[in-house]
């Protein structure tokens, strides 16, 4: 099911509804772009800590936006044994443009191409994308909103405003008291708007929203003043209804906070960074003051990336390199617990994705996560009970067997391969780190060393000393490979990295107290007294 800005609102009190009674909640976002092109120390590597990571991320997300967030909701059918309906919605979202509000943001020719290539509807996203904000945005929308302070800017702009006071004014012109008029097309918030500017600007009418558009009727003075004071229309109540309509998505968000139902996404770090910055608050300098918002808004989040990693390996079935072909192996016969597994169907209105497959569709993919929590849950539970009986599955069963990847988000490209939003962050397994000495090749630069090896292997490079670099891989076969096969080289020399050997700063810090140690000896032999 599609929603854009004209049906949100009507189906506010479904989705929370929906989300009330949920188990969990697949997610999965598109985004105008991934990452800035930034220079190469920005770019992330392996050798990133996840703060350094965080930083370097924190740019692009506050450089791209949401184009479409897909929610799958899951809920277990009463009185059918492990049997679930999934209730799956695109909301096409556009940032909100009212008053001081006027985002910026950047779109990247490579998602532009992907999206495009996968039938993304950017008419949809652009013309009828449902607005949201930030807690801070709020903040000052609402207080530019209730003082008064606040003017057009680029959701009507201001030309067009013009032309609908010009034919409303032409038409009062003629009108006598009591007439009326329409205004087709204006919907949503941005009608709220118009009716703002029209009050301000004309004394003499008065305006309704209705579904055929806006009513304008002209009014005496003191019927005017009659009812801007009645109680349904109260001039304060009336811009709280502005703000609620403004703030969009963002009640939404609102709403799947307060409800605390299990957050599954498939390599989720990306999504909850832009849902921190779009819909809860612009990302904080600090790592561990981000890990701790999201906390205290998902406690209970499970990347199906992480859990998967585990299962895979331990069950030999054939590598994949994306979120669908996880999902086809588990519904294959490689799966032994194929035919006792989980039952998903689909809700009335979501249909569309029972025959058809709609890849990088927001909501298809947020369904695919869950499908694929519930199928590897279930296969946790299969190994944990081996051959004795299983016990009557259920979503609480299926979340003790994933308790320890609860919370655990996969991370790409840095010094760990996970995330711990409920504590501190498990040691690295990566490969070690390998030292590369060059010998007669002068200023060698860190590219170059890249494609010396790339043949071979990929490994990260970052320069250590003039003549000096570290070499990082995620795979220790590489690790292995690169120090037998450059073993005795006669220019490039390959080894183990050990910090307190090889780092210059070490060495120079033992360089110093060599130095301070031995004019300390100095003093101290020619202070010594003679005999």
């Amino acid at each position: 099911m599609d929603v854009g800005a004209d049906e949100f609102e009507q189906s506010l009190p479904l989705l929370q509804e929906l989300v009330l009674g949920a188990d969990f909640v697949g997610l999965d976002i598109e985004f105008t772009g991934l990452r800035s092109n930034l220079s190469r120390r920005q770019q992330i590597s392996l050798f990133d800590l996840p703060s350094e990571w965080y930083l370097k991320t924190r740019h692009s997300v506050q450089q791209f936006t949401i184009c479409q967030i897909g929610l799958s909701v899951f809920s277990s059918i009463e009185g059918e044994s492990n049997k679930y309906v999934a209730h799956s919605c695109n909301f096409f979202l556009f940032p909100t443009t009212f008053g001081i509000l006027d985002s910026e943001f950047s779109f990247q020719a490579s998602s532009v191409q992907f999206l495009n290539q996968y039938g993304f509807d950017y008419n949809k996203f652009l013309k009828n994308g449902i607005p949201y904000m930030n807690e801070e945005q709020e903040k000052k929308i609402k207080h530019s909103i209730l003082t008064g302070n606040w003017r057009v800017r680029s959701s009507l702009d201001k030309d067009q405003i013009k032309v609908v006071i010009d034919e409303v004014t032409r038409w009062l012109d003629l009108a006598e008291e009591g007439d009326w008029m329409t205004l087709p097309g204006i919907a949503g918030f941005q009608a709220f708007e118009v009716q703002l500017v029209l009050r301000q600007a004309l004394p003499d009418i008065w305006t309704v929203l209705r579904d055929q558009g806006i009513i304008v009727k002209k009014v005496s003075k003191q019927h005017r003043w009659y009812l801007e004071n009645t109680s349904c229309d109260r001039a304060r109540c009336w811009k709280e209804k502005i703000l609620l309509s403004a703030r969009g998505f963002s009640v939404f968000f609102q709403m799947l906070v307060k409800a605390q139902k299990p957050l599954v996404g498939h390599n989720m770090m990306m999504d909850l960074l832009h849902l921190h910055e779009k819909f809860f608050r612009p990302l904080p300098e600090s790592y561990d003051q981000f890990k701790l918002n999201i906390h205290n808004l998902f406690p209970v989040l499970i990347d199906t990336k992480n859990v998967t990693k585990d299962i895979w390996k331990e069950l030999n079935f054939p590598r994949v390199s994306n979120l669908s072909e996880v999902y086809e192996v588990l519904n294959s016969d490689l799966n032994p617990t194929k035919n006792s597994g989980p039952v998903v169907i689909h809700a009335s209105k979501c249909e569309k994705y029972v025959e058809t497959k709609y890849p990088h569709e927001a909501a298809y993919d947020a369904f695919l996560c869950g499908s694929v929590l519930l199928k590897v849950a279930h296969l946790l539970l299969w190994r944990v009970h081996g051959v004795g009986p299983l016990p009557e599955p259920s979503f609480s069963l299926y979340l003790d067997v994933l308790a320890p990847y609860v919370n655990q988000v996969n991370l790409i490209r840095a010094r760990v391969p996970k995330i711990n939003f409920s504590g501190p962050d498990c040691p690295s397994i990566r490969p070690p780190i390998l030292l590369l000495r060059v010998r007669r090749w002068p200023g060698v630069s860190e590219q170059q060393v890249y494609r010396e090896f790339q043949n071979l292997c990929k490994f990260d490079v970052r320069r250590l000393s003039r003549s000096q670099f570290l070499l990082l891989t995620n795979k220790f076969k590489d690790a292995r490979s690169i120090l037998k096969e450059y073993r005795g080289h006669p220019t490039l020399q390959v080894s183990l990295y050990r910090y307190w050997r090889h780092s210059p700063n070490v060495n120079c810090l033992l360089q110093v107290c060599g130095v301070v140690i031995t004019w300390a000896l100095l003093a101290l032999l020619l202070g010594r007294p003679g005999p």
